[in-house]
């Protein structure tokens, strides 16, 4: 068991659901050190007891375990497989946790090259937002060795409430493609509605305590509905990083042969979006396609 005393946790990225996440770790009473490009955003973890790295490969020669949760792909192979990275770092028998929503063919090789080097790597994307990061409610798919899972469980525990072991290494990142698809054909729905109440002369927020219970409720139409009747576009999720998200889900599609109407109609709004300057907003934000056409 990865005990509290003689563990050392470092973080990679401690960005809108990165920094709750740290939080968490620190708070249970776990050393932690963490990393991020920039060092202001750790500002508040470092005040309350974090240790500071300069690099993924200071982090990689402290820590016993290492999570990361970056933007892209590109992001994750460097901080992995890069010659200053962790894999080449790490102490051995260290476990490796990326929670980025990444590839899965990038998990299975970060898996069998931390493997090579008597390491334990673990894909862990999450679901839940800022929201879930910030109240530990966070849903984890993992993918990976069954010992190895086994092992980081209770940490995984402390950051979210659904925590489960999908399989094989990319398992995680598989299932986090499922839940990205769901939620993206999902997200037009909710504008959608939210508009129609409008054009109907209704109350949105009284039509919500209506609906959000029913049939129709989903986590999307309780949490962000309410953010695009306030006008509140703040990222909780980036539009950037959930196109991103949906092109690894529309290659993947592809590769099986699959149809994904409306993931493919989703991305197209949300690439609209994003070519109007809206990239760094909330994925709610998608309400202003129908409010700006």
């Amino acid at each position: 068991m990865l005990s509290k005393e003689d563990t050392v946790i470092g973080f990679i990225g401690t960005g809108v659901m990165g920094k709750s996440m740290a939080g968490h770790l620190l708070d249970a009473g776990y050393q932690l050190t963490v990393y991020t490009r920039t060092k202001e955003k750790a500002a508040s973890l470092l005040e309350k007891g974090a240790d500071w790295s300069e690099s993924p490969r200071e982090i990689a020669q402290k820590a016993d375990v290492v999570f990361t949760i970056v933007g892209y792909p590109s992001d994750v192979e460097g901080i992995y497989l890069g010659e200053d990275g962790l894999i080449e770092n790490a102490k051995q028998g260290s476990y490796l946790i990326d929670m980025t929503t990444s590839t899965p063919s990038l998990a299975k090789k970060i898996y069998e090259k931390a493997k090579e080097k008597g390491l334990h790597a673990i894909d862990a994307p999450v679901s839940g937002g800022d929201v879930g990061a910030r109240e530990a409610r966070l849903a984890i798919m993992a993918g990976g060795d069954d010992d190895a899972f086994l092992q980081v469980e209770p940490l995984l525990n402390i950051l979210g409430t659904n925590i489960v072991h999908q399989g094989e290494p990319g398992a995680g990142q598989h299932t986090k493609m499922a839940n990205q698809i769901a939620i993206a054909s999902n997200m037009i729905g909710v504008c959608e509605s939210i508009i129609y109440a409008e054009k109907a002369g209704l109350d949105p927020e009284t039509v919500l305590k209506s609906i959000s219970t029913g049939a129709a409720g989903s986590w999307s139409l309780s949490n962000l509905a309410p953010r695009m009747i306030a006008g509140n576009f703040e990222p909780g999720f980036f539009i950037k990083h959930f196109i991103k998200d949906m092109k690894i889900a529309l290659d993947e599609a592809k590769r099986m042969d699959m149809e994904v109407p409306g993931l493919s109609l989703a991305l197209s709004l949300y690439e609209l979006l994003a070519e109007k300057g809206e990239e760094n907003s909330g994925t709610q934000a998608l309400y202003k396609y129908w409010k700006q056409s």
